[in-house]
């Protein structure tokens, strides 16, 4: 068995106890989407226990964009977010650096691989921004809000999806056990246990949501608020571009 000082292969760079770092987290989250990415939509309905239906439609409720607005779903996987956008009447583009899911997306609307921490769009361009769960797999925070603040027009909106820590804690040491404990053991069943090992610990790369505002408020998000959903399993972020 290969020592903890040894690197992970390219292809299970995801695999190591200790969270990667810099350009190593950048492949290591595009290989590790690549790879479970025809069980993802699956495995996403089995273990929030389809609640992530509702997530994605609170979102886009809060959204708050008219009929016929363009959005940009960014890390839009297998295109979920894309679904419920066209069926609210918008129009949305799907953007995502994995190219496994981007093969695997199911929405049929447009789609770009990208690092969408350099969005391929001009400034001022779209209505608004979803992304749903990819927050914490990102190398730059901060580049990513300003990158949002230059894209979206003035007036037009974002609403940002994140699994959260519950503050009460009861739910939090259930969804430690839970996501901790059993998550990797229906990933290593059904897809990648490797995968729904480092996704539950991923959460640590979050900041805490008091500082995810004051980023976007001064990313230009000046009125970007954040609440939990179900407890605090799970965070949205909405702003207006000012």
């Amino acid at each position: 068995m290969a020592s903890s000082d040894t690197p992970a292969p390219a292809s299970r760079r995801w695999d190591t106890e200790q969270l990667p770092e810099g350009e190593e987290k950048v492949a290591a989250v595009r290989d590790m989407f690549d790879a479970i990415a025809p069980k993802y939509d699956r495995l996403n309905r089995i273990i929030s226990f389809r609640l992530d239906v509702r997530w994605r439609k609170k979102a886009i409720k809060q959204l708050a964009l008219p009929a016929g607005s363009t959005v940009l779903d960014l890390a839009s996987g297998t295109g979920d977010l894309c679904i419920d956008l066209a069926a609210a009447g918008l129009r949305p583009f799907s953007m995502d650096l994995s190219y496994g899911m981007l093969a695997a997306d199911r929405s049929g609307v447009p789609r770009v691989q990208t690092d969408i921490l350099k969005l391929p769009v001009p400034d001022a361009s779209v209505d608004g921004v979803t992304c749903g769960f990819a927050l914490r797999n990102l190398l730059d925070l901060d580049v990513f809000f300003h990158e949002l603040a230059r894209v979206v027009e003035p007036g037009g909106r974002i609403a940002l999806l994140d699994v959260s820590t519950p503050p009460n804690r009861v739910l939090r040491f259930g969804n430690n056990i839970y996501f901790g404990k059993i998550v990797p053991k229906i990933g290593a069943a059904l897809s990648d246990g490797a995968a729904y090992s480092y996704l539950p610990k991923s959460v640590a790369y979050l900041p805490e949501p008091a500082e995810l505002v004051a980023m976007l408020h001064r990313a230009g998000f000046a009125d970007a608020t954040h609440q939990q959903l179900t407890g605090g399993l799970t965070q949205l972020m909405v702003g207006t571009r000012s």
